[in-house]
């Protein structure tokens, strides 16, 4: 598989969002357990991560959460999966800083509950390393890039800037929804408040050691009832990379 290092790493899921613009499609349960081929959207996702060595997985539940606790009880079973349930919407940063009294490595790795985008997570981790980063983000090309954020690096991968949801038509760099965090970025983080990652945390921490990993696969999400008909077709194009019948 690859280094130790990874295999004790935390892996924390953003499942928390309220999924309005999904609800044509899915109205009685949180985004992350929508259905690819009979298969919840995010046990695809814990599949893959766990791949790669992951065993200890913190899911910050939010909206309809008590799905999310009463479908994991029993699940994967071989791994350790806890629950970090916030009573009040947080927002993305909000939820990891909520997470705190759970966290046990640094760094520790952050994903998006909603969204998938293939990455060596060995190679990830490395380049995080290699760089000394306090936070690294896997970054992506996208074309039509006004529905996401634009990200600049230099030439040592440092992101220089990060504008979140300006209009552009070009192809842009945008966040993929991963993250590697060392511990000391909680501390940037206030707690019990709402608190955004991408329109909060982001822009402050250009020049602080802040790093983008770029790879050219696929950002898959599962935001919009056109996005999720997308990841219909891609995991149905992939179905034995994960498992599907």
């Amino acid at each position: 598989m690859h280094s130790g290092s990874e295999h004790q790493t935390d892996v924390l899921i953003l499942c928390g969002g309220f999924g309005k613009r999904l609800r044509s499609i899915v109205s009685n349960k949180p985004k992350p357990l929508v259905e690819i081929d009979n298969r919840a959207f995010l046990d695809l996702l814990i599949e893959y991560l766990a791949g790669y060595g992951f065993k200890r997985f913190i899911l910050c539940t939010g909206y309809m959460g008590s799905a999310i606790v009463e479908h994991y009880e029993t699940l994967f079973e071989h791994l350790e999966i806890l629950f970090s349930q916030e009573s009040q919407a947080l927002g993305t940063a909000g939820a990891v800083k909520n997470a705190e009294p759970l966290i046990q490595s640094s760094p520790f790795l952050v994903a998006n509950g909603d969204s998938f985008c293939q990455v060596d997570l060995g190679e990830f981790f490395g380049f995080h390393q290699r760089k000394a980063a306090l936070s690294s983000i896997v970054v992506t090309p996208i074309q039509h890039s006004q529905e996401f954020g634009a990200i600049t690096l230099n030439e040592s991968q440092e992101i220089v800037s990060f504008e979140e949801k300006k209009a552009r038509g070009k192809e842009a760099l945008v966040n993929a929804g991963l993250y590697l965090f060392e511990k000391d970025v909680l501390s940037l983080i206030p707690p019990g408040q709402t608190y955004s990652l991408e329109v909060d945390l982001f822009p402050h921490l250009a020049g602080r050691g802040f790093y983008g990993y770029a790879v050219q696969s696929k950002l898959i999400d599962i935001g919009t009832p056109e996005r999720y008909n997308q990841a219909l077709s891609f995991f149905s194009q992939h179905k034995s990379e994960f498992g599907l019948q």
